[in-house]
């Protein structure tokens, strides 16, 4: 019987004599009890056959070479580097047979002309050895034990093969083949991208917050402070320098504000019709600026953290659309590569889902853009070219970012070019051009020539005008109605009379029809008497 055995240095086929020992599953590990066990006896076995050969005993030789349990080395298939080692290593756990694996057991197995199995680990991965090489695969309980065995004793039986060289082998195969697994990349860790930009969305709103209390907090003191320093991490500095309002001459604020900010706030602290404040309120001030300005500062700290990451992970994404944006379409979509699988009309509109389900429940026209509207291009754009120039750039980010989820490459390849014809594009639409060139749209697009039109006749007043009268409609309307009604009249009174000379006519038929009737009983009597 055969075994492959794999390994992290390279694949080994090893001969097992006198299989009928792996019957008794719990009496393998006793055969390879030592390092030389296995070997040894196979070969003392052999030693004795000769011996006895020699001195013309064949029947002592025959009682002797009973066969005994041993593993050989038969062939052995080094890897090239860890690349290989880590394909072969995922093909086994995928049940796939590799070509170098395919060729290794066609050389040493088929074309050697051997019908011996061949034990392996996995029978999933024996079934598919079977389908494509034809060779009888086994797998049982006393395989794994025999595979246990070998593995304790894989330095003795493997010649060339040192202990700290496979150890350094294993370990490096076991990062590359959990990287393999998890689809892990230090280099493309999304997760800091999505987090990154939720804290810096929260820091704006706190720090809005903050210094919108702030401001309404010190305006008590000093209200027209307000409108002269409208920055709010200027104006959190000037309040925590200046304490209160009467300060403000005998400071120095052009380290913080400019000169003509700073000339005009000493000419309205003289006049300020702001109230007096206690020392106790100084100190909660300023704690309240001392937390805006350290917020402030931490977000522009995260802000240049954010742009490096997206620069790291998704370059063309970042050339396309900025590195906020950009962000905010990941952590929409959830990682890198899910945003990688929408399509381009779903990026176009990725964050509008709540106006997109309303226009299909209303049936009225879904939006033409989400996120993506607040990148650079589309704010450059005219109001009427906006949509056109959105849907553009959603095709082209899509691209962008496939590239950077499946690239390998670390700079931006497509971003800019990419972007470039997106320009065009736009410079396009500004000039008028709109790239269509059939139907209505080539007639929009042909230039028409200038055709001066005839001078006119000059018209002059007709007098015969004046005395023509316009009839109004409802004048004769209401006359036809007269009319009609008139005719109908005329025509219920035309048939009462025909309608009495009927009924006349009628009862002069009917007396007559009488009379017959009483001239004929007449003459019936008259005869039945005669002949009585």
């Amino acid at each position: 019987m055969l075994v492959l055995f794999e390994t992290a240095a390279g694949h080994a086929l090893f001969k097992v004599q006198d299989e009928g020992k792996l019957t008794n599953v719990d009496d393998i590990h006793k055969h390879f009890a030592t390092a030389d066990k296995a070997n040894s006896l196979y070969v003392a076995c052999y030693i004795a056959h000769l011996w006895n050969c020699v001195h013309h005993q064949p029947s002592l030789s025959n009682h002797i070479c009973v066969p005994f349990f041993s593993v050989k080395l038969k062939a052995f298939n080094a890897f090239k580097d860890t690349t290989e080692a880590v394909a072969a290593a995922a093909d086994c756990v995928d049940n796939t047979v590799g070509k170098s694996l395919k060729k290794f057991l066609k050389k040493h197995v088929k074309d050697a002309g051997l019908s011996d199995k061949l034990a392996v680990v996995d029978k999933a991965f024996g079934g598919v050895i079977k389908e494509k090489l034809g060779i009888q695969c086994v797998h049982d309980a006393s395989i794994q034990e025999l595979l246990r065995g070998i593995r304790t004793h894989m330095n003795s039986l493997i010649s060339g093969l040192d202990d700290q060289d496979l150890k350094s082998m294993t370990l490096g195969l076991s990062h590359s083949l959990s990287r393999y697994k998890l689809k892990f990349s230090a280099d493309k860790v999304d997760t800091m991208i999505v987090q990154a930009i939720g804290l810096l969305d929260e820091l704006d709103k706190e720090i809005n917050t903050y210094s919108m209390r702030v401001r309404e907090w010190f305006g008590w003191h000093f209200p027209e402070m307000g409108k002269i320093v409208t920055d709010n991490l200027q104006y959190a500095r000037v309040v925590l320098k200046t304490g209160t309002r009467p300060h403000v001459k005998n400071l120095d604020f052009s380290d913080i504000l400019s000169s003509d900010v700073e000339a005009s706030m000493r000419e309205v602290c003289e006049v300020s019709m702001g109230t007096d404040i206690s020392e106790e309120d100084v100190l909660n001030i300023g704690s309240l600026c001392t937390q805006v300005i350290s917020l402030t500062e931490y977000r522009t700290q995260l802000f240049d953290y954010l742009k490096n990451r997206m620069n790291a992970i998704a370059p063309n994404l970042t050339v396309m659309v900025g590195e906020l944006v950009g962000a905010r379409l990941i952590a929409h979509a959830g990682s890198l590569m899910n945003l990688a699988k929408h399509p381009a009309s779903t990026v176009q509109i990725l964050g509008a889902e709540k106006a997109l389900f309303r226009a299909l429940k209303t049936k009225h026209d879904t939006p033409k853009y989400g996120l993506i509207y607040h990148a650079s291009l589309i704010g450059q754009t005219a109001p009427k070219h906006k949509g056109k120039i959105s849907r553009v750039l959603a095709a082209k980010t899509s691209l962008a970012v496939r590239v950077d989820a499946l690239g390998d490459a670390t700079e931006a390849t497509i971003g800019f070019d990419n972007r470039a014809k997106v320009e065009a594009r736009m410079r396009q639409l500004e000039n008028g051009f709109t790239g269509v060139v059939s139907g209505k749209g080539k007639a929009k697009n042909e230039v028409k020539k200038y055709v001066k039109e005839p001078v006119a006749a000059v018209k002059s007043y007709n007098d015969a005008e004046d005395i023509k009268l316009v009839k109004k409609e409802k004048k004769e309307k209401k006359r036809k109605a007269e009319v009609e009604q008139v005719e109908e009249q005329v025509e219920e009174v035309e048939e009462a009379p025909k309608k009495k000379a009927k009924k006349e006519e009628v009862e002069v038929e009917a007396a007559a029809a009488a009379d017959e009737v009483d001239t004929k009983d007449k003459k019936k009597k008259k005869k039945k008497q005669k002949a009585e």
